[in-house]
């Protein structure tokens, strides 16, 4: 038993710490309970998967609205035509204005 703590915990008391003139039979040492390190590891552990939770239905709803515009998009490409009244190939052109001449 080299080290103080582990003399302490079998009940050997150093000189060195009882106070002069006090009867080493009425010397009492209180242990300290070691920390329990369960608590910040569960809070750790719920936390990333809270983290990993959040982040993957993030990515479902972002991947559905991309879904549901892509499938708007087909939608709507493919009544132009039939709302314009054309069966045929129809473009769309965009005139930009021209800038005046100096």
């Amino acid at each position: 038993m080299i080290r103080p703590e582990d003399q302490l915990r079998h009940g050997h008391i150093p000189a060195d710490l009882i106070p002069p003139g006090t009867d080493p039979r009425s010397v009492v040492i209180v242990h300290t309970t070691p920390r329990s390190w369960v608590g910040p590891v569960v809070l750790v552990l719920v936390a990333t998967v809270g983290i990993c939770g959040l982040v993957y239905v993030t990515t479902v709803v972002v991947l559905s609205l991309v879904q549901v515009a892509t499938a708007a998009a087909v939608a709507v490409k493919a009544a132009i035509p039939a709302l314009i009244g054309g069966g045929g190939l129809i473009t769309l052109a965009l005139r930009a204005p021209k800038a005046p001449r100096k």
